[in-house]
């Protein structure tokens, strides 16, 4: 599976951005796809994830309500709209797959770790700042 990441860039507080999210080379309809962040010195920190089987959701506290997860079956995209970004938003976004195939319930019980998530794009990189 490969997948890349696009769309970020520098926009001052209050504004929207959106990534986009390109896999290919599937072959199970039964995973989820989930994005990170990780600023600089701190762990990397899941955001949202979508379940691909069931198309659940799941958002970390410090994004929900701002950022909505949404995904493009014709072409396997998947877009995380993030609107009133706050400068704690900077940091280096990326998306991977869960391969697991759970749904988004389960994110909710453990939440979205790192060491559960494969096939992770190179990364992009969103800075809020006036």
């Amino acid at each position: 599976v490969q997948i890349v990441e696009s769309g970020g860039g520098l926009v001052q507080p209050g504004n929207s951005l959106r990534l986009s999210c390109v896999g290919s080379g599937f072959t199970s309809d039964y995973y989820a796809i989930g994005w990170f962040r990780q600023a600089p010195g701190k762990e990397r920190e899941g955001v949202a994830c979508i379940s691909v089987g069931d198309s659940t959701t799941y958002y970390a506290d410090s994004v929900k309500g701002r950022f909505t997860i949404s995904r493009i079956n014709a072409n396997n995209t998947v877009y995380l709209q993030m609107n009133s970004l706050k400068p704690e938003d900077t940091a280096i976004y990326y998306c991977a797959v869960d391969h697991r195939g759970y749904s988004s319930a389960y994110y909710a019980r453990y939440s979205m770790t790192a060491r559960d998530f494969g096939s992770w794009g190179q990364g992009t990189q969103v800075t809020v700042s006036s």
